[in-house]
């Protein structure tokens, strides 16, 4: 096994690192969206932002990986720092730097490692977003660009916080945040022939409450519904609360019939959430599907309207038939 180099810069890449103060912090979504995001897109069950310490590497994002941190000797991102570009392993196992590493012997047993450095405004290099697979694979030009770019929003968030790209309520992405991820998801999608689903979302009867208990109960369940939204729908790469009542999802690799059926699911966790928490009125909704048409969606404005009238039809539907109900009764 190669461990990493110690460089002659290291006192001064580690004092841009720890004048950031981001070492030892809590998990942030606005870091978590894109690597909740790249884990979905290239189709990876590990993907992180690491930051090199003096002797450890530790994880500010860390999607499908339980541990916080490990020691600097073993990591491939150590090495990672040290260039200006990605470094890739085809497969650690035929990798002398990697085979017997205990990453790649034992777990996560990594076989596939993307990484892209990430820097400070100094220009050190102080970690970077990685990509692991527990299989060979190879990354082509396009998803090179995407990872390129995806490392460029991680290091801007490190260096200079988009404030405006998270909903202050639900701490999701809201419409801009959507749009900046989205953007760069579809189009590899485009490139690559990969399939996506967009699904459109809004709340039912969900007006606010004049009540102290009435208005409580609603920020949980707005509070909920995103977090569930996050991690109970099935495939959901990307996130975000569009409007005051409006929720999307973005699906990759799904078509718009099987987003129907992960919908169907997630009804189920809904359901079962508001009975759990005896809310007074149980949690309702419309949505509306579509699937990615890289000819016809050329912006994701027009992805959004187009999964937002199959919504709004529905909800006609839905109302009309309602009324038929009441004047029966």
């Amino acid at each position: 096994m190669q461990s990493p180099t110690i460089q002659n810069n290291e006192d001064k890449r580690l004092a841009s690192l720890h004048a950031l103060n981001i070492l030892d912090t809590p998990f942030e979504e606005r870091f978590d969206r894109i690597t909740r995001f790249a884990s979905n897109l290239f189709d990876v069950p590990i993907a992180l932002v690491s930051l090199i310490d003096q002797d450890r590497q530790w994880f500010k994002s860390s999607m499908g990986l339980d541990v916080r941190e490990t020691s600097r000797a073993i990591s491939f991102c150590g090495h990672t720092i040290h260039s200006k570009k990605i470094m890739m392993v085809r497969d650690a196992k035929n990798d002398q730097r990697f085979a017997d590493n205990p990453l790649v012997t034992g777990p996560p047993h990594i076989r596939f490692y993307a990484g892209c450095p990430i820097s400070a405004e100094s220009g050190y290099a102080i970690g970077s977003l990685c990509l692991i697979d527990r299989r060979p694979r190879e990354f082509n030009d396009d998803d090179l660009d995407v990872f390129r770019d995806l490392t460029l929003m991680v290091e801007r968030e490190i260096i200079k916080p988009e404030l405006d790209v998270l909903d202050t309520q639900t701490h999701i992405s809201n419409r801009k945040g959507f749009s900046i991820l989205a953007e760069k998801g579809l189009d590899l999608c485009a490139r690559r022939d990969i399939t996506a689903s967009l699904v459109f979302i809004e709340l039912d009867k969900f007006n606010d409450a004049d009540d102290k208990r009435g208005r409580a109960e609603t920020k949980r369940k707005m509070a909920y519904f995103a977090e569930y939204l996050n991690t109970q729908l099935e495939q959901s790469g990307l996130v975000a609360r569009v409007g005051k009542h409006q929720f999307v999802a973005l699906l990759i690799d799904i078509c718009a019939a099987n987003a129907e059926l992960a919908m169907i699911k997630f009804k189920t966790e809904i359901d079962a959430l508001s009975k759990r928490e005896l809310w007074l009125h149980p949690l309702q909704y419309s949505y509306g599907t579509a699937e990615f048409d890289a000819e016809k969606h050329s912006t994701v404005e027009k992805f959004l309207t187009d999964a937002d009238i199959v919504m709004y039809d529905r909800k006609k539907k839905k109302r009309y038939a309602e009324r038929q109900e009441e004047r029966i009764d």
